[in-house]
């Protein structure tokens, strides 16, 4: 059953809610955390213990791990725009993000027999096409379930239970690690009961909110209801002025975002505390996040999503010259660890608030998910040059270079946020 409330309050009158009314963040969107909570304490586990199996234990080096790391990053292109269409196409978002969660949680379990680099990269790129069909259509019911003016908190409280998740995986993997030393088939087989858990919940609880109305028989469509999108309305929703700027804004930043894996293992490289502690990096960064997630979030209601989002970039140059340095020992891997937070928190939910509140209704999801497709293709381009750099050049060298570089963008794409202003932006 669903834990269902009135219909004219489910979709989108969100006046006649009292909780709207006092700006309090609707049910739905608190259920949708949930899922994300477990799906994340189920992917983190995963993702904390990846790299050093991937470079330990397969044997990679800067290189393979970064084609492996941009393929982690950039799948999820493949599909992002499918299931923000096939979410908007249909006007029922959930049923598209069920089979996304579904996905993902069956590649956990395909991880148990995977042992060569090839099987493991197939396992991963099957998690990450999940992730890329749900992406969108949970974000698209994040949005309809909200008021246009609390959809930076509403993102925010969404992304801060994510990371509760994002912050117990890692501390679940180290627990685990410590318990049965190289054992990570344990890691594997609680990482899938978290996520199927994580699909019993959205399937269960979560209202089934439509954003458009499909054609009825005969293909009419009710008076007074959005007839379906089609391919030429989420074209002309992506491509169109509204979305092209704030879409090339995202896309130059992602181009010189180094991954989260290879500021950990430049901090490893150097530091004997984090090559000790791998896992609980992940933690440090979640805990961060978490903490600064709703306050982002708000601030991006209060003074525009896209000053915050371009402002929580400037805190990856600073992280990169901290983790290039030659030495460096707890303090700084705990500062490096703490803007990786303030990035996230400034940037990962609040780029689809700002894009919920400049693409129209019916194509939101298409919106959302164009934004998040230009993000993972140029974080796959940005992981896989690093990795070419770091071999070529060195570690410190490398995050150099991508420190100068992200410094110079960042007024680039705040002049290209500039005419978001009227919907939250700059």
């Amino acid at each position: 059953m669903y834990l269902t409330l009135r219909p004219d309050r489910r979709a989108g009158d969100r006046t006649g809610d009292p909780r709207a009314r006092r700006g309090r963040v609707a049910g739905p969107v608190l259920l949708l955390g949930v899922v994300s909570l477990l799906t994340d304490v189920s992917s983190e586990s995963v993702a904390a213990v990846l790299p050093l199996y991937l470079t330990a234990v397969v044997g990679l080096g800067p290189a393979g791990y970064g084609l492996v790391d941009g393929v982690y990053q950039g799948v999820t292109a493949l599909v992002r725009l499918a299931g923000g269409y096939a979410a908007d196409r249909g006007g029922r978002p959930k049923r598209v993000a069920v089979l996304g969660y579904g996905v993902s949680a069956v590649s956990r379990l395909a991880l148990l027999p995977a042992t060569g680099l090839a099987a493991v990269t197939a396992t991963v790129t099957a998690d990450r096409l999940g992730k890329g069909l749900r992406t969108a259509p949970r974000d698209a019911l994040i949005a309809a379930a909200s008021r246009p003016g609390l959809l930076g908190r509403s993102f925010g409280v969404h992304r801060a239970l994510d990371t509760v998740g994002a912050a117990v995986g890692p501390l679940l993997a180290f627990g685990l690690l410590a318990g049965l030393p190289g054992d990570y088939s344990a890691v594997f087989v609680v990482s899938f009961a978290f996520a199927a858990v994580g699909v019993a919940v959205l399937v269960l609880f979560v209202p089934d909110l439509r954003t458009s109305a499909a054609a009825g028989p005969g293909g009419q469509v009710a008076a007074g209801v959005s007839p379906p999108v089609g391919p030429r309305r989420v074209l002309a929703e992506v491509t169109g002025r509204r979305l092209r700027r704030p879409l090339l804004a995202a896309t130059l930043l992602a181009l010189l975002t180094v991954s989260d894996g290879f500021v950990y293992l430049s901090l490893q490289d150097r530091d004997d505390f984090a090559a000790r502690w791998f896992p609980l990096l992940y933690v440090g960064t979640n805990v961060a996040y978490l903490v600064l997630a709703v306050p982002f979030g708000r601030l991006a209601d209060r003074f525009g999503a896209g000053r915050v989002l371009v402002a929580g970039h400037l805190a990856l140059p600073v992280c990169y010259l901290l983790a290039a340095a030659p030495a460096g020992g707890l303090g700084t891997t705990v500062a490096v660890l703490a803007l990786l937070g303030v990035f996230y928190a400034a940037t990962d939910g609040v780029l689809p608030a700002l894009v919920g509140r400049l693409a129209a209704g019916p194509a939101r999801g298409s919106g959302i998910a164009a934004a998040q497709t230009a993000v993972a293709l140029a974080r796959f381009a940005a992981s896989v040059v690093f990795g070419l750099l770091w071999t070529v050049q060195g570690r410190a060298n490398a995050l150099l270079l991508f420190a100068g570089l992200l410094t110079a963008a960042v007024p680039v794409a705040g002049w290209l946020l500039r005419g978001s202003r009227g919907e939250g932006g700059m």
